[in-house]
């Protein structure tokens, strides 16, 4: 049975900081905030909720069809929409903006800071 996934599509940068970010953020400086922190762990994932329940649907032996706009960095994660043969007849590209994009940084107590751009959204 096709389903029909109505959601997100989205690229996740997702970084590890290797210490905590309470020994950079001072309480009493908090109200003036700039800090930045050395990222030695990377990786990027194909995120979004459509995306993400498209994928693991599909896992599951479904027929997702997502229906989501997307921007002009699109193409490494409509490859893996391929080799993962979801069907993306539903997926809008939007001319010059980019994909949703989140940006995730995790301390060592499991801290996130995150910062999200909705692109095509």
């Amino acid at each position: 049975m096709k389903i029909l996934i109505c959601g997100s599509m989205a690229y996740d940068t997702i970084m590890v900081f290797p210490d905590q970010f309470k020994n950079h953020i001072l309480a009493d400086k908090i109200h003036k905030l700039s800090v930045a922190f050395l990222v030695p762990e990377m990786r990027r994932e194909f995120g979004g909720t459509a995306g993400n329940i498209a994928y693991n649907l599909q896992l599951l032996e479904g027929q997702p069809q997502i229906m989501a706009t997307v921007g002009d960095d699109f193409a490494p994660y409509q490859a893996w929409l391929d080799q993962h043969k979801i069907d993306q007849q539903h997926i809008t590209p939007v001319n010059g903006t980019f994909t949703a994009q989140a940006f995730i940084t995790t301390d060592m107590d499991d801290n996130q800071i995150t910062a999200f751009h909705p692109g095509a959204m």
